[in-house]
């Protein structure tokens, strides 16, 4: 292995991981090497291209922290957590689409009963909220948990503001016998994604802008079903057809108004969710 060049190196690096044990990791840096080296060669990489990227890869990892993974922002804002997403997340006729879990999640949000107000009193334009969560069949789930979160409207969640004692404009429930929940908190803002980073600068030098449209997540879990993550999209939002994350779908977006019995419009979703079941898997008999 010796005496290289721009136009056999690749091979003998794909050829010193022969050795590799493990068939996936072989096949998956097989496939980086090729495709890295091929960018490389198209775009006649400098030394000074080379050092800048080297550079921000490094205040990139630099940044990350167990608060904030600018490495996931640079995923997210590169389509590629959407594109893994979708690999992924092939769904059948009649379950709703995923999209990205987004860095605000949290695993311990209260659990409160059916029509409670989760704004915990933060100011906002009132918004109710009624869901069902079906089978992709149709057939309604009785007790399935669904976790909500969403921004305030300034477009901060809860884990955003160092002055909030608890959580708020986030909940778990437990749909009813017919499948459905209801809840009402506030109606949630476009906001941007965090900016002052190495991801924050390469998006302004790329000329994009870091914002989100307005929306609410989802997380629905019932047994014997695919766990769904997603969002829906309020359709009145600036920013659907330029998302900084790639992640609205025509599917997700949902008017956030409604009219009453006396005409009058009034902040409010209503949204079936549809769930995949999972795989019938049966050992030999």
């Amino acid at each position: 292995m010796r005496d290289f060049d721009e136009h056999n190196i690749t091979e003998a690096v794909v050829d010193s991981l022969a050795q590799t044990r493990d068939a996936r990791l072989k096949t998956v840096v097989t496939s980086l090497v090729r495709h890295l080296h091929d960018f490389v060669r198209d775009i006649e990489l400098s030394f000074d291209e080379w050092n800048a990227a080297i550079d921000f890869l490094t205040r990139t990892g630099q940044m990350c922290s167990d608060k904030r993974q600018e490495f996931i922002l640079l995923s997210d804002t590169l389509g590629v957590s959407m594109l893994v997403d979708a690999i992924n997340h092939r769904m059948p006729e009649g379950a709703t689409e995923t999209t990205v879990l987004g860095p605000f999640f949290v695993a311990a949000a209260p659990e409160l009963p059916l029509g409670a107000d989760i704004s915990a009193g933060i100011d906002g334009e009132k918004l109710s909220v009624n869901g069902v969560v079906c089978a992709s069949d149709g057939r309604p789930l009785a007790g399935a948990t669904v976790d909500v979160w969403h921004a305030d409207d300034d477009g901060y969640y809860d884990v955003q503001q160092a002055d909030l004692q608890s959580l708020a404009m986030r909940a778990r429930f437990r749909t009813d016998g017919d499948g459905r929940f209801a809840f009402t908190s506030i109606m949630p803002a476009f906001y941007p994604i965090p900016h002052d980073g190495p991801v924050g600068r390469m998006l302004e030098a790329l000329g994009r802008h870091p914002y989100r449209p307005a929306h609410v997540h989802f997380m629905i879990a019932a047994e014997g079903y695919e766990t769904l993550i997603t969002h829906i999209f309020d359709a009145e939002s600036p920013y659907l057809d330029s998302d900084a994350v790639f992640g609205v779908k025509n599917s997700l977006i949902a008017p956030f108004s409604c009219e009453d019995q006396s005409g009058k419009v009034q902040r409010g979703l209503t949204y079936r969710f549809g769930l995949k079941p999972l795989p019938n898997i049966k050992g030999d008999s």
